[in-house]
């Protein structure tokens, strides 16, 4: 059975709401169920640092979301659940990342170009109150995912970006110093569920709109209550569409219990009858989850045991993959370099022939293997995705000299031999 890796991230920056909980927190639970995945969540705390600088609310958020994220379900016997800053591979990597990432790649990042614009419309400097935790932030984010070589990263469309650039620096990492990461790809979250807040926008600390997950009964109550409904009058039907106590009812209810509500909005429901039953139904499915929530905030010892727990597990895949990492770059014992009389002096990069990757106007991806002089020896055909060619061109390493056809998609140019491209790919495997 092929094993899919998933990786989660959740910033520790507020107390999770019900928008979290219908959003993420429920059907990330029910995927790490899932035999076919491995999955690991992460409370990434460094990320946090980026715009919060109150370390009590730091910390009081990672608590209150790692208790929120067990509380719902999450068996970190099944997942690898671990904080952020409990593994000190995830900042070495960033800086190996950071010397392959170009500039102008992280020049293009939304959230920076976000701040500029800002400060352009204000008449800033552009870079006015811009960090570079916030410019280096996409780096940190590949650094999370490469360093587990993840498969999938679940995101809205709005994160697509950094999946993308993060496979952009594997790529460069792999051409510079072998393959040793995965590429990622962007597991697009079409039909997350968004629920309006108690003022019909989204539900959203920004909005200062939000109804606390594991708000206590009485407090619940409260804010269901103070949800803003239309004028209409009890006895008078009620347009479920644009209904924010509908959407929070639906997101909650079974499709018979949504049917029935729906049929009590056409029969004209009393706007508080319909906020007892929204208050009820809500209540009922959080009560026990609420129970577990606050046992574990009386308990932060045993939250940060399961984090204790889930580092360990994280670090014994990400201490071997970063010590393998540090020799691949030459960061080595330096028992490892051997005299210069008792071995021979490897080639240089320049007199051996070259992989060289590129774009082309046409939007596709192309290769072509060139010899030390730069004769052209192999071209490729045309890929839609850069980790297409990139298989490609792994696929031709591990034939080396033992080439007996060129595999499809790859072209030898006219009097070019066989042999000489075999040759020259043995030539690279023996460097």
């Amino acid at each position: 059975m092929s094993i899919t890796r998933f990786l989660t991230g959740i910033t520790p920056s507020g107390t999770p709401h019900l928008g979290n909980f219908v959003g993420s927190i429920r059907p990330s639970v029910a995927a790490s169920r899932n035999p076919e995945v491995q999955s690991f969540y992460f409370l990434a705390d460094y990320h946090a640092l980026i715009k919060c600088q109150e370390p009590e609310r730091v910390n009081r958020s990672t608590l209150e979301i790692a208790a929120s994220w067990l509380a719902c379900g999450l068996d970190p016997d099944k997942v690898t659940f671990y904080r952020q800053s409990d593994i000190p591979e995830i900042p070495e990597l960033h800086w190996l990342l950071t010397c392959v990432a170009g500039k102008g790649l992280l020049n293009r990042a939304h959230a920076y170009k976000a701040a500029q614009d800002k400060n352009r419309e204000a008449g800033r400097d552009l870079d006015d109150g811009v960090s570079a935790g916030l410019f280096m932030y996409p780096v940190l984010m590949a650094a999370d995912i490469l360093m587990f070589n993840a498969h999938k990263v679940p995101v809205g469309r709005d994160q697509v970006q950094h999946i993308e650039m993060a496979r952009d620096m594997a790529a460069s990492f792999n051409h510079l110093y072998g393959e040793h990461f995965t590429l990622p790809e962007a597991a697009i979250e079409e039909s997350v569920a968004t629920l309006a807040g108690l003022d019909g926008r989204k539900m959203s600390k920004s909005y200062d709109n939000t109804i606390p997950l594991f708000a206590r009964r009485g407090e619940l109550k409260k804010l269901v209550m103070s949800i803003v409904t239309d004028s209409r009058a009890p006895g008078e039907p009620k347009q479920v569409e644009g209904s924010a106590l509908f959407q929070i009812y639906q997101a909650f209810a079974t499709p018979a219990e949504a049917a029935g509500m729906r049929r009590a909005y056409e029969d004209g429901i009393a706007w508080g009858e319909a906020k007892q039953l929204l208050f009820e139904r809500v209540d009922r499915e959080l009560a026990p989850l609420r129970a577990r929530y606050e046992d574990l905030m009386a308990h932060p010892d045993q939250v940060e045991a399961v984090l204790r727990a889930g580092g360990e597990r994280a670090r014994a895949l990400s201490h071997p993959f970063l010590l393998r990492l540090r020799s691949a770059v030459g960061l080595r014992p330096l028992q490892a370099a051997a005299p210069h009389a008792a071995k021979a002096k490897p080639k240089a990069a320049a007199e051996l022939p070259q992989f060289k990757q590129y774009r082309e106007t046409d939007g596709k991806f192309y290769f072509k293997l060139v010899a030390p002089d730069g004769a052209l020896l192999l071209q490729s055909e045309g890929f839609a995705a850069p980790r297409d060619a990139a298989r490609l061109i792994t696929q031709l390493r591990q034939t080396a000299g033992g080439l007996t056809a060129l595999p499809a998609g790859a072209v030898a140019p006219p009097g070019v031999a066989l042999a000489t491209i075999a040759a020259a790919l043995e030539a690279l495997a023996a460097a």
